[in-house]
């Protein structure tokens, strides 16, 4: 796909990395290869027993090995000195030393699981910890200031550093700090324009400035987090579930959630005493056929609260006691009764065990639900419950995952491992109870850890080793880009974004309208089947079209449309949109669509639905003209009809000889007046307010965004990996939606830049790395491009540097 040889030898070694590739499943560790080292090493190296140094405790006491050295090689089983010992047949080496040896099934089992390189469940202990996290919320003492630094973040950290003897990180530059915060707060590369107002902005706190510029672009901030969100609420716009009826989406109350800004304990008390558009969280999945006791809908709830909200694994204690943690059994399916609608009886290991489960709160110190109480009522309980005032599990959980989605790693290790110790509990109750004095409010703790010094500083250059040891603190961690972030930078640099999206809401906020849209004129209409009012037959399709006239090219134009039930829309001959559902409310800009001079409006509409079903079509258009004035386009009754169909063109084979006037339907509020407030927000947005690129977090997973990480989010998901795949940097480097995005970007840098390299060079690193290149850099790619440079050589240059770590890093 892309030829040019400088290129590929500029990045090869770039985009792959050391992870390995496994293509088909590891064991399952848990259930596989846990008891067949608890049963045969466990007398020895299990617990409080660790002969000859050696515990299995953990990975990483695993991996650390013993007195005589390593005893495993992940990934190398004949290489791994604990796999010769289980094999061997000689009575000093041979393990274990007495008893039982294992079978050939658990040999083979133990080979396999070294060979694809000895995967160990997150949280998972042989001897659970003693720790035990506190539940109610405590207030720390801020240490002293020290050097004048006086954010409440930095004084923690600074005293933990110098209770180490360590060193703080060296801060980071203003044009590294702005590409981070941008990327980390919107999700978007920041623009040249912006970085340069940045840059000569002279104001002593020019950077809380640029933190609060970012956070007030409530459309730019809500459209980045509702990755964060949709992983960890599991939701998305199709996928398991959606077509058989077994799933129901969240996505438009949550995403009025977080353009609102709304508290968070109100969103978790939404979703999980909810209203019809927020169930969908609660409800889960509704699998197909018969599925086991620990995947019912009522468990499903179970675990997704105890995740999502106290960042506790349930999966294990839906099953069993947990040998995580200290949950148990009782506890999931108490949690789980909660929202059942009829009686749980409690399985171990999928077998019934003859009790039934009650209702019951997994804290009852702050209180407990009723467990006789209707369903609704233990819900608006359980919800009071894990918003109470005192639980400080709950506020603790959620301002780790923004730390960690900021700094690279949790200050609990991993986020949804709550009951282990943070390597810095004053920091995380300091930012818990900070938190809940202000309001639950989201943004504020984002503000409050990006304005630290901390935030600011470099990237920590990371041990390979370090994470598994124990952990100390060496400033944030770099972070792989989202798929989502990756596929809306190359829409930015390519002008390629697509013009629709699959989430059925309406972008941005519904304030700021124009008084010119301060309500829609628009008309629901159709045919006349009687003469007087719009009766549409069942299945019934016609044509309709208004023809008008336009003094001048507009500066800017936009249009909604909609049709109960479906509808095409072209305008000039040109199809600019589509759709079979006339609740999913869209705005289509028209600028490029209409002209001075004659245009015509034409849309088809089909009634889907039977008799008898209300059918019409409603469009309105807003122009603004380059004078200044404005002109609406509306549908009414000036408007007219046709029977005849075009062909899929938008044109007719011979011009319609039957047409008439279009009727309003006889009930105008048939649709609802909230769809013509989301049709008035829609068109303000396409026709008023500047155009906003369409954004990967609004659309489907396709195979680019899979292939970078997206997951299909069949289950919750806070975590996404940090490294990219061997197989992924492959599928990269020959991903078609990549190259046609580049291709199309490259047309439009060449034609911006023609016979300019230097200023195509240097604008393309500092949209993409916001710097300028080095010398070297330049004259290597000037000299790539070649002195009469075309498409091709200036898609090379953006795929090259897109591959290149420093891109695809927020650092």
């Amino acid at each position: 796909m892309f030829t040019h040889r400088y290129f590929t030898a500029f990045v090869v070694g770039l985009v792959l990395t050391s992870v390995s590739v496994a293509y088909s499943a590891p064991p399952d560790f848990a259930h596989d290869v846990a008891p067949i080292l608890r049963e045969h090493c466990g007398k020895c190296h299990l617990g409080a027993n660790k002969k000859g140094g050696l515990s299995l405790n953990t990975r990483a006491t695993l991996l650390a090995g013993g007195d005589d050295g390593k005893v495993i090689v992940p990934g190398k089983s004949g290489e791994s000195r604990l796999f010769a010992a289980v094999v061997s047949r000689d009575p000093d080496l041979q393990m274990p030393p007495q008893g039982a040896r294992l079978t050939d099934a658990q040999v083979a089992k133990l080979k396999e699981w070294i060979d694809s390189g000895a995967n160990w469940d997150e949280g998972f202990v042989f001897q659970k910890p003693s720790y035990e996290p506190p539940l109610k919320p405590r207030r720390p003492e801020l240490p002293p200031m020290v050097s004048l630094r006086s954010h409440p973040i930095d004084r923690l950290i600074d005293a933990d550093l110098a209770k180490q003897q360590r060193q703080r990180p060296a801060p980071l530059d203003d044009v590294a700090f702005a590409r981070r915060t941008a990327l980390d707060l919107t999700g978007l590369l920041p623009s040249v324009e912006s970085v340069n107002a940045f840059m000569a902005d002279q104001s002593q706190d020019r950077r809380t400035r640029w933190i609060d510029q970012l956070l007030a672009d409530d459309t730019a901030y809500a459209e980045h987090w509702l990755t964060f969100w949709n992983d960890l609420l599991r939701n998305d716009y199709g996928g398991t579930g959606f077509i058989t009826g077994g799933r129901k989406q969240i996505s438009k109350w949550l995403y009025q959630a977080l353009i609102e800004n709304k508290p968070y304990d109100q969103m978790a008390r939404e979703l999980i005493s909810p209203s019809p558009e927020s169930a969908g969280f609660g409800e889960g999945i509704r699998w197909r056929g018969t599925v086991s006791a620990g995947q019912t809908v009522e468990i499903q709830f179970a675990q997704s609260v105890g995740q999502a909200f106290l960042g506790i694994n349930l999966k294990c204690a839906s099953c069993h006691d947990s040998f995580i943690d200290r949950w148990k059994l009782d506890e999931a399916y108490g949690l789980a009764a909660i929202f059942a609608t009829q009686p749980q009886e409690i399985h171990r290991c999928d077998k019934p065990i003859g009790r039934q489960a009650v209702a019951s709160w997994l804290f009852p110190e702050l209180g407990q639900v009723v467990a006789t109480d209707p369903q609704p009522e233990r819900l608006k309980q359980l919800a009071a419950l894990m918003t109470h005032p005192d639980n400080g599990r709950f506020t603790r959980t959620i301002v780790n995952r923004l730390w960690q989605r900021m700094m690279g790693r949790g200050i609990v290790h991993p986020v949804d491992a709550m009951q282990s110790e943070p390597w810095n509990a004053d920091l995380l109750d300091y930012l818990a109870v900070d938190f809940a004095e202000n309001r639950y409010d989201l943004k504020q703790t984002l503000k409050l850890i990006a304005t630290s010094a901390a935030y600011q500083s470099q990237a920590e250059v990371i041990d390979p080793q370090s994470d598994q040891q124990n952990y100390t603190y060496g400033g944030p961690r770099a972070k792989r880009m989202t798929a989502e972030q990756f596929v809306d930078a190359v829409w930015q640099i390519s002008g390629s974004a697509p013009k629709t999206y699959d989430a059925p809401f309406v972008r941005g906020k519904a304030d700021g309208l124009s008084p010119e849209l301060s309500k829609l004129s628009a008309q629901w209409v159709w045919s006349s089947a009687e003469g007087s009012s719009a009766v549409p037959k069942a299945g019934e399709a016609i044509t309709i079209r208004k023809q008008f006239s336009l003094p001048a090219v507009p500066k800017r134009a936009g249009g909604v449309f909609t049709c109960d039930n479906s509808c095409d829309c072209y305008v000039n001959g040109k199809k600019v949109f589509a759709s079979t559902n006339w609740e999913r409310i869209e705005g289509v800009s028209l600028e490029s669509s209409l002209r001075a001079g004659n245009n015509e409006v034409l849309i088809v509409g089909k009634n889907g639905g039977s008799d008898p079903n209300p059918a019409a079509i409603l469009c309105e258009i807003f122009v603004r003209l380059p004078d200044g004035t404005s002109q609406t386009i509306a549908t009414d009754a000036t408007w007219e009809w046709t029977s005849t169909l075009p062909a899929a063109n938008g044109k007719f084979a011979s011009e319609p000889k039957d047409w008439a006037k279009a009727v309003p339907a006889a009930n105008q509020d048939v649709w609802g007046s909230r769809t013509r407030g989301e049709l008035l927000v829609q068109l303000t947005h396409v026709a008023i307010k500047p155009q906003r690129m369409v954004r990967a977090s609004l659309l489907k997973a396709d195979f680019l965004q899979k292939m970078l990480g997206r997951p299909n989010r069949d289950q919750i998901v806070t975590t996404r990996p940090n490294e990219l795949s061997t197989l992924e940097a492959i599928d990269l480097n020959n991903a078609q939606p990549l190259a046609d995005s580049l291709s199309a970007g490259s047309r439009i840098w060449l034609q911006k830049y023609a016979s300019q390299p230097d200023k195509l060079v240097d604008n393309i690193y500092l949209t993409l790395l916001t710097r300028m290149p080095t010398a070297e850099e330049r004259a290597l790619s000037v000299e790539a491009l070649g002195p009469s440079y075309d498409e091709q050589s200036v898609q090379d240059l953006l795929w090259a540097v897109l591959m290149q770590p420093e891109f695809q890093l927020v650092r």
